[in-house]
């Protein structure tokens, strides 16, 4: 699915590998190395782990395996690569010659990508108040992938825009399709709602796909047969629909998405949207937010600066942007699962950096950030409000 020859995947490990000149410039960006200062931990270390693995020259140990499942694949190293690495690919390639790693949540994730079942059971979870009396029958010290899930699903609901109005653009309109995933078509359904409203606003004829996951939590765990049936399930979903962009509110699936579509236009609803932001206005908002972007969305999207410029249109709206890396949320699909005391050392970085700012709300695009960002807060006794961007671009927009 990546366009790689299957036949010999350590042939083409220790190829990526070699593109790796060891400069060192990756270094500073890298969220791990940040937290550990390791080499191991990485980005050049990873490479050279890779390519002995690659060369049979080393066993993967669980203690040698162990860096290369705290990567958080955040890519920041392969956007500042003066040599041109392709460490996305080298990573899933390496992972997939190795497996899913003993220790990976399998149940929780098997929920995690079933939307309708996970939707039935947060709704059972909050009606009943489930994961307060579940917390604790959990051991005091526990910091498993449980105690995590139990505290990502506390999530705070929003507000979300009203339904889409009709499209009276005249002429000939693009037609989008909404991608809804897994955890965010039930997690973030108030972002859906508002990128069909916005979408629709600006002109454009809006569908949807059915829900369900992408492959991306089963591509970056090594999980590689499971990654490719869905990749074939996005390809037959994707020839039922008549539509010319395919958009999705989390960018955490858009590697994935177009691996599987490479003929298509994937992106996030921010690129679409600015190239008919004139049909666009906004009520003022005199509030200051922080911003946080998720490496997805810096990394692989790109349309960090696109989405700054939209969220300028609202008038009144003071927006304080979080540094840029190594500061990494820590939530990286199944990482804060598998690794929750990592993740929230690597949080309480991005959390320390919003108390300065002192803000009214925090917004973040992808879902496995923001709930790991609004765990957080919760943590702290924090009433700090989450929110999708374009949840709030809804929520301003001005009907005309």
């Amino acid at each position: 699915m990546n366009g790689m020859p299957l036949e010999n995947p350590r042939h083409r490990i220790a190829v990526l590998a070699d593109q790796c000149v060891q400069c060192g410039l990756c270094l500073p960006v890298c969220p791990t190395y940040a937290l550990d200062g390791n080499e191991a931990e990485s980005p050049r270390g990873r490479i050279a782990i890779a390519a002995a693995l690659a060369r049979e020259q080393i066993s993967p140990t669980p203690e040698l395996r162990e860096p290369l499942d705290h990567c958080l694949g955040c890519l920041s190293c392969q956007r500042v690569c003066p040599a041109g690495v392709k460490y996305e690919e080298l990573l899933v390639e390496t992972r997939g010659l190795l497996g899913p790693a003993t220790e990976r949540p399998g149940l929780l994730l098997g929920v995690v990508k079933r939307p309708g079942l996970s939707r039935w059971l947060l709704g059972l979870a909050r009606l009943t108040r489930a994961t307060r009396w579940l917390g604790r029958l959990l051991p005091g010290g526990s910091h498993g992938p449980w105690r995590a899930a139990l505290t990502l699903i506390r999530g705070r609901p929003g507000p979300h825009p009203g339904p889409p109005r009709p499209n009276r653009s005249g002429g000939k309109a693009d037609t989008v399709a909404i991608f809804p995933g897994c955890a965010a078509s039930v997690q973030d359904a108030d972002a859906e709602r508002a990128a069909e409203t916005l979408l629709t606003a600006a002109g454009y004829r809006v569908t949807r796909l059915p829900a369900f996951c992408c492959g991306a939590l089963d591509l970056h765990d090594g999980a590689i047969r499971s990654a490719e049936a869905a990749a074939d399930r996005i390809r037959q979903a994707w020839a039922k629909v008549d539509a010319d962009h395919l958009v999705t509110v989390t960018p955490g699936c858009l590697s994935t998405l177009r691996q599987a579509l490479p003929d298509v236009r994937v992106d996030d609803p921010y690129r679409l949207l600015a190239e008919r932001v004139d049909q666009l206005s906004f009520h003022p908002l005199p509030a200051r937010v922080a911003l946080h972007m998720p490496c997805t969305q810096a990394n692989v999207a790109r349309s960090d600066a696109v989405l700054v410029q939209l969220l300028q249109r609202i008038p009144e709206l003071e927006l304080k942007r979080l540094p840029a890396p190594p500061y990494c949320c820590g939530a990286a699909g199944s990482h804060v699962l598998q690794f929750p005391e990592r993740a929230a050392q690597l949080r309480e970085s991005v959390l320390s950096q919003v108390d300065i700012l002192d803000v009214h709300w925090l917004l973040s695009s992808n879902i496995g950030c923001r709930l790991h960002l609004a765990a957080g807060l919760d943590e702290r006794a924090s009433s700090l409000p989450t929110l999708h961007p374009l949840t709030l671009l809804a929520q301003q927009w001005i009907p005309s």
